[in-house]
């Protein structure tokens, strides 16, 4: 049993536990329907699955080149409209307009196969925002040796600006809790009636009215303290891959963000960006990354390497000592489904005053939020969306970096293509 009394502990609507995207999101649109509330993160905010994605808000056509309207498509297709709205910090959605944008619209090329014309043609069904197709005259240079590119118009945001940005709009509903000292009370009809937790010096106490599950991997311990067994989690992971310049503007690295279709597959999926030392960084992933998942990195690498350079109709300099290589793993936490196949939809479900979220892409939050919004109950009596008073003494968390800035394992690319032609990197010189 806790230690708070009705006296001691603060009422909220809802406490969310999770700062990433979706908890982030589904904060702003909980205050601004009226709802007093506080977001709990153990770590960092996006730390994980949000920072560590590419940031392409996604329109659903990599669920469609197999030439069919999906279940996935048409959940994800109306998203990059709603996103746009936030990004341009319209009103109804939280304001994001602070947010630094990596690209206003994806490339989509294809290489010269029957697979990637085939996939390019499946590309066009039943979506918000298609791909149009761009004459060679405005092809980026770095896609001069492939078969066709045309222009899609997902956004690319910068993850981490992205974060920022929500955080900015409600910092004093925001707190860093150490997970180990979370304490959860259930009444007898098993309702999360009061919990407890510690932020820095300070003990806090909350008599929430909801319970919002938004941590990602953190659920299924959230869950647990919660007695919620069913349904639970499944941990899916993908292995991506990062490069960058070796030195600063050497230009061997080029701004990209799209994907390369081959078949009924995104066979890479690259964006950019530019790390704290001004060099430029790809991250790449797409059927590449789920090809590697089983892969140690040093295997990867010389598969990605062969792919991105296929893909691009040849880039030569990627295989010097002008690019330098990297990998890093990204366990993304879904409901579980047959075959542990990843869920068509994000996925919310009630029990009891907890409500469990658990998003497939980025530019699904939104969707998740309306639908936590949805089961809420109306506000209290004390709520007027305004964050309780007694948050001021506690920790904030602050935005995780991005990966490609906390990676300590860095290898020239001339290694890893001396490796394609050899047998291990060690014999490079």
């Amino acid at each position: 049993m806790l230690n708070a009394t009705n006296s001691d502990a603060i009422a909220v609507d809802a406490v969310i536990f999770g700062g990433g995207v979706s908890g982030l999101w589904t904060l702003d649109v909980l205050h601004r329907a009226g709802y007093r509330c506080v977001l709990l993160e153990s770590a960092a905010l996006g730390a994980g699955q949000t920072v560590g994605s590419q940031g392409i808000i996604h329109g659903g056509l990599k669920y469609t080149l197999a030439g069919a309207l999906t279940r996935s498509a048409e959940a994800i297709r109306d998203m990059p409209g709603v996103w746009r709205d936030a990004l341009a910090g319209k009103p109804g959605q939280p304001d994001a307009s602070a947010t630094t944008m990596r690209s206003e619209f994806c490339h989509l090329w294809r290489t010269g196969s029957l697979g990637s014309r085939l996939g390019m043609v499946g590309a066009r069904v039943g979506l918000r925002v298609k791909p149009q197709r761009l004459p060679r005259e405005r092809w980026p240079a770095v896609l001069r040796g492939v078969g066709g590119v045309f222009q899609l118009d997902e956004q690319v945001v910068s993850p981490p600006s992205f974060v920022e940005s929500l955080a900015a709009l409600h910092p004093d509903a925001l707190v860093r809790y150490d997970a180990e000292s979370l304490r959860v009370n259930r009444d007898e009809s098993g309702t999360v009636d009061a919990l407890s937790c510690a932020s820095g010096s300070t003990r806090l106490r909350f008599r929430p009215a909801a319970v919002v599950l938004t941590a990602g991997l953190g659920n299924a311990t959230l869950r647990e303290l919660a007695g919620i067994q069913e349904p639970r989690m499944q941990r899916r992971g993908v292995h991506m891959i990062l490069l960058r310049e070796a030195d600063p503007g050497n230009g061997a690295v080029a701004d990209l963000n799209g994907h390369c279709v081959d078949g009924n597959k995104t066979r890479v999926t690259v964006t950019s960006d530019v790390d704290t030392h001004g060099r430029r960084v790809w991250q790449v992933g797409g059927q590449v990354s789920e090809d590697g998942t089983d892969m140690p990195s040093e295997d990867l690498l010389r598969h990605a390497l062969r792919e991105v350079k296929a893909s691009l109709g040849d880039a030569p300099q990627l295989g010097t000592d002008a690019v330098q290589w990297a990998t890093y793993r990204l366990d993304k936490a879904e409901v579980t489904t047959a075959g542990g196949l990843r869920p068509d939809d994000a996925f919310v479900e009630q029990h009891g005053n907890v409500v469990t979220c658990w998003p497939t892409k980025l530019a699904l939050a939104p969707r998740l939020a309306e639908r936590v919004l949805a089961l809420m109950p109306k506000p209290g009596a004390e709520s007027d969306g305004v964050p309780p008073p007694d948050l001021v003494s506690c920790e904030r968390p602050v935005v995780a970096s991005p990966p490609w800035e906390t990676c300590d394992r860095w290898t020239p690319g001339n290694l890893i293509a001396c490796d394609d032609a050899r047998s291990a990197i060690p014999t490079c010189s």
